[in-house]
């Protein structure tokens, strides 16, 4: 699909599911994450292989490429880590911060800098994620290791977005990710052999659910999400994932039984309108550009 706002649209839908899925199957979140990115690289293998779509990274992509499969899997361990040690509303609240450190990120280091409205719409859109989740979780926060690993795993997911829009100007999508799939299945793996985690003996239901991970969550949502990022800015794209939380709680209500309540309504609609202004802005300049460039 050509239309790179679609290709987010998509993408934000298929990995939102990723933790109602982690619920119906209670296994170890590591474990969880080793399937997602090893079946996902499973199911694009053959297409790899017989369409002989991959091209080999060049020397120079070789590191920022390695470092995506590591980043990308060091902040789901991580995250994952951050919710044993505090708690999982505590952890989305702060991983979310990715759009910060991501417009930090494009300021230091891209010549694409972040606007007014950019940070206009980040400061709307957290506004409306501490409402979803709930003020009392801002307030009663506590500067632990939890907290530390939560800060951590945005850092971490900013970088990813920051290094593989940056890579996915010089290699097609489909050997970007072959790669950096690979990377994240074996680094992974040898995490849960370090720390014991159960990696085989699982139930029918629960291979199915990784199954559908695998094929969604990673392939089918990384896919679309990079093709978006290759086309688009990555502070747009950033901004956007944090609609993730509000799909999520769409699922978790119409798969799991999970209650949306008005704050929780009300959190979703503020992080939506921080995202519209953001996109409003760029529609804005884009059209004023175009009147330009014709005279009118």
């Amino acid at each position: 699909m050509s239309n790179p706002r679609i290709n987010l649209i998509i993408g934000i839908l298929s990995i939102s599911i990723f933790p109602v899925l982690v619920k119906w199957a209670p296994v170890s979140g590591v474990t969880s994450a080793f399937y997602r990115m090893l079946l996902g690289l499973l199911f694009l293998l053959p297409y790899v292989l017989f369409r002989r779509k991959f091209t080999l990274p060049t020397g120079a992509l070789w590191l920022p490429i390695v470092l995506c499969g590591i980043i990308f899997a060091s902040d789901i361990a991580v995250w994952n880590l951050s919710i044993h040690y505090s708690n999982a509303t505590q952890a989305t609240l702060l991983t979310n911060l990715s759009p910060v450190w991501v417009g930090v990120g494009t300021f230091l280091f891209l010549p694409d800098k972040p606007g007014a409205r950019f940070w206009l719409g980040t400061l709307v859109a957290l506004i409306g994620m501490v409402v979803l989740i709930g003020i009392e979780t801002f307030t009663t926060m506590k500067l632990d290791l939890g907290f530390a690993l939560a800060m951590l795993s945005g850092v971490l997911y900013a970088s990813y977005i920051l290094i593989s829009k940056t890579v996915l100007n010089k290699i097609d999508i489909v050997s970007f990710m072959t790669v950096s799939m690979a990377v994240s299945s074996i680094y992974l793996f040898a995490i849960c052999l370090i720390f014991n985690q159960p990696v085989w003996h699982f139930e029918p239901v629960i291979w199915g659910v990784f199954v559908v991970q695998g094929l969604v969550c990673q392939l089918i949502g990384w896919l679309t999400i990079n093709a978006a990022m290759k086309h688009m800015d990555a502070k747009s794209v950033s901004l956007s994932l944090l609609s993730q939380a509000v799909v999520t709680a769409l699922f978790a209500w119409m798969f799991i039984g999970e209650k949306i309540t008005e704050q929780m309504i009300t959190g979703g609609i503020v992080i939506l309108i921080g995202i519209g202004i953001t996109y409003t802005g760029r529609k804005k300049l884009a059209t004023a550009n175009n009147q330009d460039s014709t005279g009118r």
